[in-house]
């Protein structure tokens, strides 16, 4: 198949590009780099050995997205575009909404027009907000409680009343949990602008000396440590749950909904502990106060995934944390650790 991956230079998109050029598909990716390094594709190229297709483009940028599928004679489209910060989506929930569902919209019409009409979304866990039941099945009520999340919330409901209006489309919207680790190759993985906002690639920056130590926000939830819970899953397992997806959706229409997550939880410092044996010696953390809003647990109930598409994550944390430690050791700057490659977008 010829697929379109949007975002496809980021890090969920980069690992699902290099899993699709393995099974044999041809791959277009389009990406602003915004909030992603040209570098990823690159190395991709170089472990697959083909030369990636990437075209600079916003999808705000409707002509631009018209022309690109116009001309792409596409079968399919996974699109991983849009920003993902929860804290700066609180202090601009209007380039939120406008960046990501505007993106979209264009996205989906010229996909309409060009009779390209089935499509992976990357959707995310946030959709289900402070949610206590555990574990979370994709029949839970969604409340996404930030900006970012509403995002993704408002993304599925334009998609579910798409797929309900038009049997032609065939569309996934995969929700995953907590993405974590890299490439076995240790060549790409997760390189966050500025500060991170996840707590792995925070740990793994404190192990490469790059921050002084990991805040722990609670040690008083009602958990075996004291400390958050959360469904950890494996950044190549995600990609491989994308690639069942676009199999599932081929000869059939509508708009279905799957959780991409490991089925169980680890605490933060379960987290600390995995990766502390992955570097050999203890990353040091301080406990703070909670923060305003965090759940004491969530993880997901992926079993629907199974039932469908025969996916389940396979990786260990352990794995993860391992196979993150290669990545930053490897690449102590992220992407630009490589003075010769770089491009990236607006700061």
């Amino acid at each position: 198949m010829r697929i379109l991956v949007t975002g496809g230079a980021g890090y969920i998109g980069s690992h699902t590009t290099l899993s699709l050029l393995e099974a044999g598909h041809e791959v277009v990716v389009v990406d602003n780099l915004a909030n992603s390094s040209s570098e990823s594709l690159v190395r991709v190229g170089h472990l697959t050995g083909k030369n990636v297709d990437l075209r600079i483009v916003d999808l705000l940028d409707s002509a631009a997205v018209d022309e690109l599928l116009g001309a792409g004679a596409f079968d399919a489209v996974m699109h991983f575009a849009g920003l993902k910060a929860v804290g700066e989506s609180v202090q601009k929930p209007l380039m939120y909404y406008h960046n990501n569902v505007v993106g979209t919209i264009n996205l989906l019409r010229s996909m309409d027009k060009h009779d390209v009409r089935t499509l992976v979304f990357s959707s995310s866990a946030t959709v289900y907000g402070d949610n206590d039941r555990v574990p979370l099945t994709e029949g839970c009520e969604l409340n996404a409680s930030n900006p970012y999340g509403r995002t993704k919330e408002h993304i599925e409901d334009i998609l579910t009343d798409l797929g309900s209006a038009d049997s032609r489309w065939s569309i996934a919207l995969l929700r995953y949990f907590n993405p974590a680790g890299a490439h076995e190759s240790g060549l790409i993985g997760e390189d966050p602008l500025g500060t991170p906002n996840n707590l792995l690639p925070f740990v793994a920056q404190v192990a490469a000396g790059r921050h002084e130590y990991v805040k722990v926000f609670g040690n008083d939830y009602p958990t075996t440590d004291g400390t958050g819970v959360r469904d950890y899953v494996h950044v190549v397992d995600l990609a491989l749950g994308h690639l069942a997806a676009l199999s599932y959706l081929e000869g059939v229409q509508g708009t279905f909904s799957w959780n991409l997550g490991t089925g169980s939880g680890s605490s933060v410092l379960e987290v600390l502990d995995a990766f502390s044996a992955a570097v050999g010696k203890e990353v040091p953390y301080e406990f703070s106060p909670r923060r305003s809003g965090d759940s004491a647990v969530s993880y997901a109930d992926p079993s629907q995934a199974m039932a469908d598409l025969g996916w389940s994550a396979k990786r260990s944390l352990a794995r993860m944390c391992e196979d993150h430690w290669r990545w930053q050791r490897s690449n102590p700057m992220g992407y630009s650790s490589d003075p010769a490659s770089q491009h990236r977008g607006p700061q």
